[in-house]
């Protein structure tokens, strides 16, 4: 009879785990309220090769953030493996990353899909960061990805 007491135990721990997770994910990762990617569809960057806004009519919760696709084949895609979808450094600019560890904000439009991973891009002002990164881009995504650990190791 103690299985049950046991039962309840892990459920409480791993309820705990899946929330800290998802507080962490709302900490760290860029989004307007919980709506991640100001409303595009992460999956488009990959099977269009655009970004592509999304609808509330497809809209799912990712692990704690909310992303609109635009079709109900792209929803079922994130939401099959959204570690193949999801921006890299939480949907912050990888150039600033790279280069100083900073959370800077993006222009969904301005992004580079390298080794099946999507990367965005500050891009206003007449200051496109796409263009640094492509200058010097293996060293700037070896220390965005060292640099993103520090926000979130997961």
């Amino acid at each position: 009879m103690r299985t049950i007491p046991i039962l309840f135990l892990f459920f409480f721990y791993f309820t705990d785990v899946v929330n800290a997770q998802w507080q962490l994910r709302k900490q760290e990762f860029n989004h307007d309220g919980a709506l991640a990617l100001q409303g595009y569809d992460p999956v488009a960057y990959f099977t269009q090769g655009k970004a592509v806004k999304g609808s509330s009519a497809y809209s799912c919760n990712v692990d704690g953030l909310i992303y609109h696709c635009s079709s109900e084949q792209n929803k079922q895609l994130l939401l099959k493996n959204p570690a193949q979808y999801e921006p890299q450094y939480g949907g912050w600019c990888a150039y600033a990353m790279g280069n100083t560890g900073e959370k800077v904000e993006i222009n969904p439009e301005t992004f580079k899909i390298l080794n099946g991973k999507l990367y965005l891009f500050y891009n206003a002002y007449f200051n496109n960061t796409l263009n640094d990164w492509n200058k010097n881009e293996q060293a700037l995504n070896k220390q965005a990805d060292l640099n993103w650990k520090k926000y979130f190791n997961n």
